[in-house]
């Protein structure tokens, strides 16, 4: 198994952002974005890594670009939480990358975690491989709910992952 580690996302990653928007990879999201909004995207993830007030990473496994993953500030059920995200391309999947990077991931939000004790996700609820990654990673699923995302109705699940309990060795 190739080591798997992230780095802050960069000018140069707009390509990953285009092959992750491919209709394959945003059947759960509603749909893909158009060109103008990936780049929209891409600029926000700069700009909020640089002032830090999100964490958006490139996944590398054996130094290679193979998806994204990144924390934010939400909040949630009256509190303040953060919020995770991940994707990895198609010829990465099955492998585990996705459940190695959210460990890492919440590692990174324990580290950062000050007022902020949960890290959330919440993938659409017929994401079967994003809802396993939750599972295995060490989040309890505590309801689902419908939010508007990209100009439509996305059911999804709420998972939640306590930053203050000790590490398991699930995460």
């Amino acid at each position: 198994m190739d080591e798997l580690t992230l780095r802050p996302w960069g000018s140069g990653d707009l390509p990953l952002l285009h092959r992750a928007n491919a209709p394959a990879m945003t059947s759960h999201l509603n749909g893909s974005e158009t060109d103008a909004q990936v780049e929209e995207r891409h600029a926000r993830y700069l700009r909020l890594n640089a002032s830090g007030e999100a964490h958006m990473s490139v996944i590398l496994e054996g130094g290679l670009p193979v998806g994204s993953i990144g924390f934010w500030p939400v909040r949630w059920r009256d509190a303040d939480a953060w919020e995770t995200g991940w994707f990895v391309l198609p010829e990465a999947q099955g492998r585990g990358i996705a459940a190695r990077a959210v460990a890492l991931v919440v590692a990174q939000a324990r580290a950062e975690a000050g007022a902020r004790r949960m890290l959330t996700a919440f993938p659409g609820v017929d994401n079967a491989a994003s809802n396993a990654v939750c599972r295995r990673a060490g989040f309890a699923q505590v309801g689902s709910l419908v939010e508007e995302f990209r100009g439509a109705s996305l059911e999804i699940n709420e998972w939640v992952y306590d930053l203050g309990e000790a590490a398991s060795g699930n995460a």
